[in-house]
């Protein structure tokens, strides 16, 4: 579904890709790994054109999105969640929904809406409340459902349990296994929280200063003991 082949992206001077590649089939879940200032937020933006790549080649279901505009990708069916809970705080939650069915090009529907309301009850009880009143949980659960509602293909994900209580964390990666599940959705998470990453990702991706130190299925990469000693932290 989605095919990274030998990216790479710079600050300036600085390097911060080096030659990454790695592809998300339907239906699965890709971790992406490492230290703080490995390259994985670079990584999510060189795939969404908020970073344009030096060199290398993005794909979609098998069309190249390498140079398409940030805002034609939902219409291709990429979604790209960013780290922070990036709400509009002085809209509903509503219509905060509805912001991502306008990305697409397409429209909120009824049926559409019902469907966030049955992945994230609690956004059914806030509907009609402003977004600023939301807990950083219930916004994360926000963000996520609007980006939903784009139904895209690919869901880029950028740290979503950062400063969660881990009841929390546990919520929506299980709702983000039973959407790769029964819908086939293709996720590529990032994530700083290694073990709960690969409890539900089927591959995972260990990048080191820009590159792609580590490449295995997710259940090798936590039965290896000096791979999670040196790179993951656990």
């Amino acid at each position: 579904m989605l095919t990274v082949e030998h990216l790479s992206a710079s600050y300036g001077p600085v390097r911060a890709l080096d030659s990454v590649s790695l592809s998300v089939a339907e239906g699965e879940i890709t971790a992406v790994l490492g230290a703080n200032g490995a390259g994985k937020t670079t990584l999510l933006r060189a795939i969404s054109g908020l970073v344009r790549p030096t060199s290398g080649k993005v794909s979609l279901n098998g069309e190249d999105i390498t140079r398409v505009p940030t805002e034609d990708l939902p219409g291709l069916g990429l979604a790209h969640v960013p780290e922070g809970r990036g709400v509009l705080a002085e809209l509903t939650v509503e219509e905060n929904l509805r912001l991502g069915a306008l990305g697409s090009g397409s429209r909120a529907t009824p049926r559409r809406l019902r469907r966030i309301y049955d992945l994230f009850p609690v956004l059914a009880e806030r509907k009609t409340g402003l977004a600023h009143v939301l807990s950083g949980g219930e916004r994360q659960m926000l963000v996520i459902g609007r980006a939903l509602l784009s139904r895209p293909k690919v869901l880029l994900l950028d740290e979503p349990s950062l400063g969660l209580a881990p009841r929390i964390v546990a919520q929506i990666f299980d709702l983000l296994r039973g959407l790769v599940r029964d819908d086939g959705l293709a996720v590529v998470l990032v994530e700083q929280n290694a073990r709960s990453a690969l409890s539900i990702a089927d591959h995972g991706v260990v990048l080191n200063l820009g590159e792609v130190v580590v490449r295995r299925d997710a259940a090798a990469l936590v039965a290896d003991d000096g791979l999670r000693h040196a790179y993951l932290g656990f």
